[in-house]
């Protein structure tokens, strides 16, 4: 392709192979943190701490993996999904290899937490982008049977960290998930970068110090005094930087802007019923191995649900209406906790667990597919970014909301309450929203065409040419062979 412009998207191939990369580092960034509950009680017992303060390492390690997501993003900008991906590989290893030694809970903060947490998120959001660059059309598939990574490594971390537990005691057992989280690397390697882009990069840059070394040419030339603009141009040239590799002109885009809402809102109750699952189960007087089988019925259907939801996105009937079902999924995920109180024995748990890991799985599924959609490719690094950080503030305050409402009425039906209503009014809002937004860019695209059919001045002409050209830039590069076909006609008109 042409210098500046992306390569075409091979729908297949090697992009298969990114698909199980991805499938493994999107696994083990969204399973991890929840797999490491298993540990907490003898690392309580080792330290002599309180649940809430080991209860924090979960928290930390979930809040960094989503608040790096802009370092993330600028990194993949700049360097490309893998060294980003290897190098988090190795970052979760030594994490979890040098917290086998710790000797304070603060030292495992640090160690689990931060370390740990950013390695993951390394690992998570160049996974999500690269699937971008890979495939167009067939991207919904590929998006859920990536997201499918995370429900699968969950059901198998649970019985093996137990395992490990019980043989190595938990110093042993971050010794060996260090050694496991090395896996990583090898899913990054698998990356390869997709087509010619690195050797456009070049000819810009060869072309960027050709146009300085011609500017200060000119300058010397008509000595014109430069020194007093240098601050102004350096603050300005470091505010361009960062809007290079994190794009803010996002949040005058409508479509970003609602689902950046819609998301922020349904994270309040997206994590807390997972996270209080089987201990409402053990409230209602149900075995530990029974209540910690619901997490596995949940993980079971949610396995299935994410390719399931990724090829019916996939479909033509709803490929164009994705957004619409996005927001269903949601409402619907709330509507299943709003029922969950009804549940009074463990066959109603049951059908709870079953329904909820199908919501669960559905929303996971299209949650970067339809942001994708609505940023187009070209932009959807800087919106990972910019939407990961938005969300870490609720999904940090999620669980212990629910939990503080837990310790008040000293009943679980409250959680389950607040976190379906909230999920409930994400959806409506986001259907709302987008049936609005939908209205009006069909509205706006009226008023274009008319405006380049109307021949009465070029001037008009040239303005509609330059609309059309920024809001396909907008847009991304989906619209590229559409703009071509306009270009060529209006060459052929030219020519007549």
């Amino acid at each position: 392709p042409p210098p500046g412009r992306a390569p075409v998207p091979p729908d297949g191939g090697w992009g298969w192979a990114v698909v199980f990369g991805a499938f493994v580092s999107i696994g083990f960034a969204y399973a991890f943190p929840k797999g490491l509950a298993i540990f907490f009680k003898e690392i309580q017992d080792f330290f002599g701490t309180s649940y809430s303060e080991v209860a924090w390492i979960s928290s930390i390690v979930l809040a960094t993996t989503y608040g790096a997501g802009p370092i993330s993003s600028i990194l993949v900008n700049r360097y490309g999904s893998r060294p980003v991906v290897m190098f988090g590989g190795l970052l979760c290893g030594v994490g979890m290899i040098s917290a086998a030694f710790c000797t304070s809970i603060l030292q495992l903060y640090i160690c689990v937490g931060f370390i740990t947490g950013f390695g993951l998120a390394l690992n998570l959001q160049p996974s999500v982008i690269i699937i971008g660059k890979y495939f167009l059309k067939r991207r919904p598939i590929a998006n859920g049977l990536a997201m499918a990574g995370s429900p699968v490594m969950l059901c198998t971390l649970a019985p093996l960290n137990q395992f490990l537990f019980d043989n190595f005691g938990w110093r042993g057992s971050f010794l060996i998930l260090g050694a496991i989280l090395l896996n990583c690397c090898v899913a990054g390697a698998l990356f390869r970068p997709i087509g010619p882009a690195t050797a456009s990069a070049k000819n810009q840059d060869a072309l960027k110090g050709k146009v300085t070394e011609d500017a200060v040419e000119m300058s010397s030339s008509t000595n014109v005094p430069t020194e007093n603009k240098t601050e102004e141009e350096g603050e300005k040239d470091c505010c361009e930087k960062i809007n290079q590799y994190l794009d803010f002109s996002l949040f005058k885009h409508r479509g970003f802007l609602i689902y950046l809402i819609g998301n922020v809102l349904m994270f309040l109750g997206f994590f807390a019923p997972i996270v209080f699952l089987a201990p409402y189960a053990k409230h209602t007087g149900i075995d530990e191995y029974s209540a910690a089988f619901l997490l596995s019925i949940l993980a079971i259907v949610d396995m299935v649900a994410r390719p399931a939801t990724g090829i019916i996105a996939n479909s033509k009937w709803v490929r164009p209406r994705i957004q619409y079902f996005f927001s269903f999924a949601i409402a619907f995920n709330g509507t299943c906790h709003l029922l969950c109180p009804l549940a009074s024995n463990y066959t109603g748990l049951v059908v709870y667990s079953s329904f909820f890991g199908l919501a669960f799985g559905m929303v996971c599924a299209m949650l970067f597919e339809t942001l994708m959609d609505l940023v187009g490719a070209a932009r959807f690094t800087s919106a990972v970014g910019l939407v990961t950080i938005a969300e870490c503030c609720t999904i940090l305050l999620g669980p212990p909301i629910g939990g503080t409402l837990i310790d008040t009425f000293g009943d679980y039906k409250y959680m389950f309450i607040k976190c379906g209503a909230v999920m409930v009014l994400a959806g409506t809002f986001l259907f709302i929203m987008n049936y609005y937004n939908y209205r009006v860019l069909a509205k706006e695209e009226k008023e274009r065409k008319a405006k380049e059919e109307d021949p009465k001045s070029v001037r008009t002409e040239n303005e509609g040419r330059n609309n059309w050209n920024r809001d396909t830039t907008q847009v991304g590069p989906e619209l590229e062979p559409l703009r071509e076909e306009q270009e060529e006609v209006k060459k052929e008109m030219n020519g007549t």
